[in-house]
């Protein structure tokens, strides 16, 4: 069973107490890192103004880089059909063949 920190992290000047498993203390402190530097940026921009508002664009540009990095997923009935037609043409590979055994 993982143990528990409890982690006192600041975003933007302001403190949060946090907990994770140990063995993700490392994680937390890059992401609440990262959290804080692109807050800043937000906030030096001079676009947006006040903290909510602010995190909520944090959150909406990190989920859209996100979403644009992951990888597509894969086409499963192109896969699925390519299978389909091997397998065809094994049982007809295999029909013409004299019992093997």
């Amino acid at each position: 069973m993982a143990n528990n920190v409890s982690l006192d992290v600041a975003i933007m000047g302001r403190e949060f107490r946090v907990a994770c498993p140990e063995e993700e203390r490392e994680g937390l402190l890059q992401a609440v890192s990262f959290l804080d530097r692109k807050m800043r940026e937000i906030r030096d921009s001079g676009k947006v103004i006040g903290l909510e508002r602010i995190a909520i664009m944090a959150a909406i540009n990190i989920t859209h880089d996100y979403l644009s990095s992951k990888p597509i997923e894969p086409d499963t009935r192109e896969y699925r059909n390519q299978l389909g037609q091997m397998s065809k043409l094994l049982d007809q590979a295999l029909a013409s063949q004299d019992n093997l055994f």
